[in-house]
């Protein structure tokens, strides 16, 4: 099985429309993807000294961090105005090898950054909203 591209690990926007297309996210650079799951320990004395979790409970949540140069897309400027407004969005993770993962997401981080000889950059962080799923 050959190494997957970076250059492949899209992040796009779902543009409102019903059923939603989705526009990449321009100018990434990095992109990066958590899955989180908080754990229900249910330990008991007939546990014989040994950590019992209960499958499927406790709390599940995917972070979306990216980086790149500002293009001013129409794509980044809807981030941005999510950002400012802290609204939900429709996102969408696309890979490679043809895998993608939707869900609902907040922008909880929106950062620029410039030299005076340089492009404009930014970072991003996305949190989760309800469930993250293979589309």
């Amino acid at each position: 099985m050959p190494a997957q591209s970076g250059a492949a690990f899209l992040l796009k926007i779902a543009d409102g429309a019903s059923p939603p297309a989705y526009q990449t996210i321009a100018g990434l650079r990095t992109t990066q993807m958590s899955i989180n799951g908080d754990t229900v320990v249910v330990t008991h004395k007939q546990s014989g000294g040994w950590r019992d979790l209960l499958s499927g409970a406790g709390t599940r949540s995917v972070s979306v961090s990216a980086a790149g140069i500002f293009l001013g897309s129409t794509a980044e400027g809807t981030v941005r105005a999510h950002a400012l407004a802290g609204t939900l969005d429709d996102y969408e993770l696309s890979f490679e090898d043809g895998e993608k993962l939707r869900g609902r997401f907040l922008v909880q981080r929106l950062d620029y950054a410039g030299d005076f000889n340089g492009e404009r950059s930014y970072t991003l962080q996305l949190e989760s909203s309800g469930p993250v799923a293979a589309a």
